[in-house]
C-alpha cells in the first residue's frame, strides 16, 4: 500500500462509517468494481481505531459529562449508559447466532445493491418524522428498538448511523439527541469491532507504518467532518437528501453486475 492509496482509503473509511452511505456496502462495491483486496488486520484496527477516537472527541462534553457522573454514581450518567448497553444487545446477539449468514452476504455483491435502496428508502422517510420528532432522549424501550436497527446494518448496504438515526426520529427522538445516541453507540459498536480484530494481530511489516500513521489520520480526519456535516442536515432537515445518491448508486451497482461484469 503506498502513501497515496492509504490517504485515500482513509479518507473514504472517516467518510463513508460515519454518513449514512454504509461503509461496508461501498467497501464490497469497491471490491467487485476496482478488484480491491483486503488491506490487512493493521490497517483495519488502525482505522477503526481513528473513527472511534473521531467520535470521542466530537461528543467530547458528552462523553467527559458521562463518565465524570458514572464515577460520581449520578443516576441520570448510569441511565444513559444503561440505554447504550441496552442498545448494543441485539447487535452482538444478532452476531453470536447468525455469524456465518452474515459473512456470507459479504459474498454475495448483490445484497449490498439491494441493501443501499433499502437505506435510502428509509432515509427518505424522515422527510415527515425528523419535523415532528421532539424526544430529548431515548427510552429504555426507544434504546432497544435503535439497537435492533444497529444489528440490521450488519448487512452490507445497510447504513449504521442511517438505520440507527432514521429508527430513533420515527421513535420520536429530537434529532440531535438522535445523533448523539446513534454515534455514542457506535463507540461500543467500533470498539468491539477492533477488540475483536486484536487477536488476529500479527507483526506489522516496518515498511507499513507510515501509510497506516496516514491512513488513521486521514480516517479521524474526514471522520470529524462527516460528523459535522450529518449534524448539520439533520439541524437544516434535509437528512432525506443522501437517498438521492444511494438510489442511483444502487441502481448502477446492480445494472453492473447483471450487464457489465466481464466474463
Amino acid at each position: 500500500m503506498s502513501r497515496l492509496e492509504a490517504l485515500f482509503l482513509g479518507l473514504v473509511q472517516g467518510l463513508t462509517e460515519f454518513l449514512p452511505v454504509s461503509s461496508s456496502g461501498h467497501l464490497v462495491m469497491a471490491s467487485e468494481l476496482l478488484g480491491a483486496l483486503s488491506e490487512g488486520i493493521f490497517f483495519e484496527v488502525a482505522v477503526h481505531v481513528a473513527t472511534l477516537l473521531a467520535i470521542v472527541i466530537f461528543y467530547r462534553r458528552r462523553v467527559l459529562a458521562l463518565a465524570g457522573g458514572a464515577l460520581r454514581a449520578e443516576g441520570e450518567a448510569w441511565r444513559y449508559v444503561g440505554k447504550l448497553v441496552v442498545g448494543t444487545i441485539p447487535a452482538v446477539a444478532f452476531v453470536l447466532v447468525a455469524g456465518d449468514f452474515l459473512e456470507s452476504l459479504f459474498d454475495s455483491p448483490a445484497v449490498a445493491g439491494v441493501a443501499l435502496l433499502v437505506t435510502g428508502g428509509f432515509l427518505w422517510t424522515t422527510k415527515t418524522t425528523l419535523p415532528r420528532a421532539r424526544g430529548a432522549e431515548p427510552s429504555w424501550s426507544a434504546a432497544f428498538l435503535i439497537g435492533c436497527a444497529q444489528a440490521v446494518a450488519i448487512v452490507p448496504g445497510i447504513s449504521r448511523s442511517g438505520a440507527t438515526v432514521t429508527t430513533a426520529l420515527a421513535l420520536g427522538v429530537e434529532p440531535l439527541a438522535a445523533a448523539e445516541f446513534s454515534f455514542l453507540l457506535g463507540v461500543v459498536a467500533i470498539s468491539g469491532a477492533a477488540v475483536r480484530m486484536v487477536p488476529d494481530l500479527g507483526s506489522l511489516p516496518a515498511d507499513q507504518l507510515v501509510p497506516i500513521a496516514i491512513a488513521s489520520l486521514a480516517a479521524l480526519v474526514s471522520g470529524l467532518a462527516a460528523l459535522w456535516l450529518f449534524v448539520r442536515l439533520l439541524r437544516n432537515q434535509a437528512f432525506h437528501r443522501f437517498a438521492l445518491y444511494l438510489w442511483p448508486a444502487g441502481v448502477a451497482f446492480l445494472a453492473w453486475l447483471a450487464l457489465g461484469q466481464p466474463a
